[in-house]
C-alpha cells in the first residue's frame, strides 16, 4: 500500500463499476481524490464511506462548466491535481447502420469523447504550472478491433479516445505529462446490461451474470473485474510508470491475442475427422 501517497486525483463515473473500485484502491493506496458522477445519493454515499480523503461533486461529464469546476474543486480543496482518470461512459444503440439515430449518436459521442476531451483540456493547465501529471483514459478493445461492442458507436468512440490519447500525449507530454489509455476486455460491469436496454438499477444486479458468462471467453479461466482495471489506473498514476506516455495498456486476459487454444485444438480434431470420413 502507499503507491499513491501525496497524490491528488479525479476519477469521473465513479458512482459504479471500475470507476467505484478505482476510488476505493486509490484511497486505500494513499491518495486524495474528487470523485464525479451524476448520481448524487451513490457519489455522497461513496464519499462517506471513504472518508474525508474523498470528495464527491455532482457532475454531467459533457458540459465543459461542469468538467472545469470538477477539475478546480481538486485544485482548490487538495492544492494540485497528479492524476485524471476519464473514466465515465455508457452504452451507445446498437443495430446496424443504417438504424442509427443522429440524436442518439451525438449524445454517445459526446459522453465517451467530448467528455474525455474535456477533462484533459482542464486538468492541462494545472498539470503544466506543475510540471508533472498522469492523465488516463478509458479505452476499450472494441476501440481497437471490430465486433468486440454490441454497438457499432461504442467501437467508433473508444477508437476515438485511443487515438485522442496518442494525439495529446505527444503535447503534452513535452511539459512532463503523461497521457496514456487501459482498453478492457470483458470485464463483469453493469454497462453490458445497460446497452441491452436494462434500467440503471437492473443492470447494476448483472455483474455475477457477467462472470460467468465470460469466464471461458479468453484464456485467462474468469472474467474480468473492476479491479483489474483499478490496479492499471494505480500503476498508471504512480511513479513506477513515469517514462510510459501515449500507450494504450491492454487489460483483457488475451481475448483479442487470437484463437483460444483448447478451441483451437478442437477444431483440428474435428477437421481430421472430417478429412478421415472423406477418404472413406
Amino acid at each position: 500500500m502507499g503507491r499513491l501517497n501525496g497524490k491528488v486525483a479525479v476519477i469521473t463515473g465513479a458512482t459504479s463499476g471500475i470507476g467505484l473500485r478505482t476510488a476505493e484502491i486509490f484511497v486505500a493506496e494513499g491518495a486524495k481524490i474528487v470523485i464525479a458522477g451524476r448520481r448524487a445519493v451513490e457519489g455522497e454515499a461513496l464519499a462517506r464511506r471513504l472518508g474525508p480523503a474523498c470528495l464527491f461533486r455532482r457532475t454531467d461529464v459533457t458540459i465543459e462548466d461542469e468538467m472545469r469546476a470538477l477539475i478546480g474543486e481538486a485544485v482548490e480543496k487538495f492544492g494540485r491535481i497528479d492524476c485524471l482518470f476519464n473514466n465515465a461512459g455508457g452504452p451507445a444503440q446498437t443495430g446496424g447502420i443504417e438504424g442509427l439515430e443522429v440524436a442518439r449518436f451525438d449524445a454517445a459521442m459526446a459522453t465517451l469523447v467530448r467528455s474525455v476531451m474535456l477533462g484533459m483540456k482542464h486538468a492541462a493547465p494545472h498539470m503544466r504550472r506543475q510540471g508533472s501529471g498522469s492523465i488516463i483514459n478509458n479505452g476499450s478493445i472494441a476501440g481497437r478491433l471490430a465486433g468486440f461492442s454490441s454497438s457499432i458507436v461504442y467501437g467508433a468512440a473508444k477508437a476515438a479516445v485511443i487515438h485522442l490519447t496518442k494525439c495529446v500525449a505527444m503535447e503534452l507530454g513535452e511539459a512532463g505529462i503523461r497521457v496514456n489509455s487501459i482498453s478492457p476486455g470483458a470485464i463483469a460491469t453493469g454497462i453490458f446490461g445497460k446497452a441491452l436496454g436494462l434500467s440503471v438499477e437492473a443492470a447494476e444486479k448483472t455483474p455475477d451474470v457477467m462472470r460467468e458468462v465470460y469466464k471461458s471467453a479468453q484464456p485467462i479461466p474468469r472474467a474480468g473485474l473492476p479491479e483489474d482495471i483499478a490496479h492499471a489506473a494505480v500503476f498508471l498514476a504512480s511513479d513506477e510508470s513515469t517514462f510510459i506516455n501515449g500507450h494504450d495498456l491492454v487489460v483483457d486476459g488475451a481475448i483479442t491475442g487470437g484463437r483460444n487454444w483448447t478451441a483451437q485444438q478442437q477444431g483440428y480434431v474435428a477437421l481430421r475427422k472430417a478429412f478421415d470420413q472423406a477418404r472413406g
